[in-house]
């Protein structure tokens, strides 16, 4: 027996609808924000992607219905920059912790020693650097604040974790309304960094924690939880959730991901609550 399988389209371009449906077969269903084409068989829709030039998902099996945590990771995902490069870059030093950071990221080095390592490079560093990256460099990515209020609407519980540092974490939690946030806490002496971290390293196996943490906390299980994220260290976190997306991620997370968006904003994410 054939299973129905429903593709999403995340676009509102009709244009787009129609050259889609004719590669398909199938008709489709408007939605506010996107298509929906229900298929009896598995397409692979990585070339429709690259033809068409938007994302395309399948509906997963996720109850969003039962969705009580969401969970995001912060640098490059929700947010545009990474802050660790740019706090470098008051050092004159951001090329090469950036070369570090992305080795980090694609899963080639360990992340413990290559934050220990990028962290030492801000040694002697003015916190003052801090505020600056924060109000003239970060940006909350495109569709970011429309996902979290929505998730608000629907009682979710938000939160960002962050292999980073929780100045970012807890101005962004404040800015945009998250309810819990958990990074590394960069140490500061006489009102400079020291070039270590306080306290133990918030890294892959840390973050799939925080997630099962929060989902105890809201009295759900891990299957309830949706994880967003895009590099290495995010990994485990996703596996550990009932939903996981790549944000413009690592081939290694998108490769993983049940939903891929590569493309559009984090909004697309609210196409498939339908």
């Amino acid at each position: 027996m054939n299973t129905m399988n429903t593709i999403v389209l995340h676009t509102q371009d009709l244009v787009i609808a129609k050259k889609m449906a004719d590669a398909v077969g199938v008709g489709f269903e408007t939605k506010a924000t996107h298509f929906r084409f229900v298929v009896d068989e598995q397409i692979d829709i990585a070339p429709l992607r690259e033809a068409l030039g938007v994302d395309i998902n399948y509906l997963p099996a996720f109850d969003f219905a039962q969705a009580k945590v969401f969970v995001s990771d912060m640098d490059s995902t929700l947010i545009n920059i990474e802050c660790i490069d740019e706090i470098a870059d008051f050092a004159n030093l951001k090329p090469q912790v950036a070369a570090i950071t992305e080795r980090a990221m694609q899963g080639e080095l360990d992340f413990n020693a290559s934050l220990v390592e990028r962290v030492a490079l801000l040694k002697g560093l003015d916190e003052s650097v801090l505020g600056r990256v924060y109000t003239e460099r970060l940006g909350v990515n495109p569709g970011g604040r429309e996902l979290v209020q929505f998730l608000k609407t629907r009682g979710i519980t938000t939160a960002v974790v962050s292999g980073g540092f929780t100045y970012f974490t807890q101005r962004l939690a404040q800015d945009i309304g998250l309810d819990h946030n958990h990074a590394n806490t960069l140490a500061i002496t006489d009102n400079q960094l020291t070039g270590k971290v306080d306290g133990d390293i918030v890294n892959a196996a840390t973050k799939a924690e925080f997630v099962a943490q929060l989902c105890m906390q809201t009295q759900s299980s891990s299957a309830q939880a949706i994880v967003v994220g895009d590099g290495a260290n995010d990994l485990a976190m996703m596996a550990v959730a009932g939903l996981s997306v790549a944000y413009h991620a690592k081939a290694i997370v998108a490769e993983q991901a049940d939903i891929v968006i590569n493309i559009s904003g984090l909004d697309k994410i609210i196409d498939l609550f339908g």
